[in-house]
């Protein structure tokens, strides 16, 4: 058995049934917020802009976007939650060492506490998987 799936197996077996609402709360904060972004592009043009990476704004913009919707969609689902959780890292590990840092490491910075509280939820369900009420678990029992 290779170290992926000793993994998968781990976090299959070691999953109380509580976790399943945190996940089902994750995928909708993460789909809240890409909402959010899609209705103001401008602030997160602004953000991303900041960053002076020679990326495109655009493009950043439209794949955090993207990427929040389509993925909180799934985690809350419970469908493929590891991968839909794999692709918020790169833009939660963007949000707290790059643009939520610049404003200060205080009580007072909310975006930054809410950023490292999702990018810890996100690591742990891409380690854990999505759990017993979960897409997953039902295709994996009814398969035909």
């Amino acid at each position: 058995m290779n170290m992926m799936n000793r993994i998968e197996h781990w976090g299959d077996t070691h999953h109380p049934a509580w976790l399943d609402a945190v996940r089902i709360g994750l995928g909708v904060l993460l789909f809240v917020k890409g909402v959010s972004f899609i209705s103001d592009t401008t602030k997160l043009s602004e953000l991303v802009s900041e960053l002076d990476i020679r990326l495109w704004t655009v493009t950043a913009v439209h794949y955090v976007a993207f990427a929040h919707i389509f993925g909180g969609f799934l985690i809350a689902l419970g469908c493929l939650t590891r991968l839909s959780a794999l692709i918020q890292i790169p833009i939660l590990i963007t949000a707290v060492f790059f643009v939520n840092m610049r404003t200060g490491f205080s009580y007072l910075n909310s975006e930054l506490w809410l950023s490292l509280i999702v990018l810890f939820l996100v690591v742990l369900f891409s380690v854990i998987g999505s759990g017993r009420f979960s897409m997953d678990e039902w295709m994996k029992n009814h398969d035909r």
